[in-house]
């Protein structure tokens, strides 16, 4: 690990329509459909100016279409020192399940749209899947197209355990989310960096990639993401700041939902009623997620993923 403690905090720009289906709502209103990204991002903006902080934004590459200003937002931002990354083209939760042909299409698809809207020099080396798993086919198509770190695994029992829990409570009253189970085995990921195997990518292997999980606590594997610090007990977020403290590198996940205010984005009760972090304000979220930046600055240099990848590659 580099003698110099690191800390990427990334944000996956999911649209809200992401949520709606999670919790079997159908698709959302049409007032709210581009909330993330024409209300939201900008706060992140204006969050990571505050904080003096670089950051990797994940981009489903659909919503950036046909939306002008959320292309100018994040070209602000790429200018600014924020990595733009791929988060699929149209946020498929069963991208694993797809034909080959399919995932190297959601792929190069939100490749092309980032680097056409964006600009060339802020093409995707990055990338990230919806529901945290990547399998052989999806790492072949990242390896294929040059990427230089994958950032999927989330090796937490405890989130896999509840989205369980969740998603049976759900068929029992007659509801289907669109999330799925991914294959457990992703569970037993490391928990720091490391280099893929090409057909078992929750296992150190070869691939020319970094895989960089996300962080969860080094015993309980309990996530620490942005949810814990939006709508998580005090004391659990005291604990767990404590805890990752202590690591070499943070991958600190955020999701554009956090700085989501129910109230203030006309978000229907529906939706925010299941949501616990929409039920926060705005303002005491961002808040806490500033306290909690400026705390992990007295310990951590903040890069983005790219960067993480580049610095740990030699080391994994």
């Amino acid at each position: 690990m580099p003698q110099q403690k690191l800390c990427a905090i990334s944000v996956d720009l999911d649209p809200v329509a992401a949520y709606y289906h999670i919790h079997g709502l159908g698709d959302p209103p049409k007032h709210v459909r581009h909330t993330i990204m024409r209300r939201v991002l900008p706060r992140f903006g204006e969050l990571f100016e505050a904080a003096g902080v670089p950051a990797t934004m994940f981009v489903v590459g659909r919503t950036l279409e046909r939306l002008p200003e959320a292309q100018v937002a994040l070209r602000e931002l790429a200018r600014a020192g924020h990595e733009i990354a791929n988060h699929t083209y149209s946020h498929p939760y069963d991208l694993c399940r797809l034909p080959e042909n399919v995932i190297a299409q959601e792929i190069g698809k939100a490749h092309d749209v980032v680097t056409q809207l964006i600009g060339e020099e802020h093409a995707p080396v990055g990338f990230r899947s919806p529901g945290y798993f990547i399998n052989g086919r999806v790492l072949q198509a990242l390896t294929g197209a040059g990427y230089r770190y994958d950032s999927s695994m989330f090796p937490s029992p405890p989130y896999w355990a509840a989205k369980v829990a969740v998603m049976g409570g759900m068929a029992l009253r007659g509801r289907r989310s669109a999330s799925v189970l991914t294959d457990p085995r992703g569970l037993t990921a490391p928990l720091d960096p490391y280099r893929p195997h090409y057909k078992r990518p929750w296992t150190r292997g070869d691939a020319p990639l970094v895989e960089l999980p996300v962080t969860v606590l080094p015993h309980t594997r309990v996530p620490v993401i942005g949810t814990l610090f939006a709508a998580g007990p005090k004391w659990l977020q005291r604990y767990a700041l404590d805890a990752v403290r202590k690591l070499h590198f943070f991958n600190f996940e955020l999701h554009g939902i956090d700085l989501a205010d129910a109230v203030d984005d006309s978000i229907p009760t529906e939706l925010a009623g299941r949501q616990p972090d929409l039920r926060i304000p705005f303002v005491e979220k961002r808040r806490t997620f500033l306290d909690t930046i400026r705390t992990l600055k007295r310990d951590f240099r903040f890069v983005t993923l790219a960067e993480a990848a580049t610095i740990l590659e030699a080391e994994v």
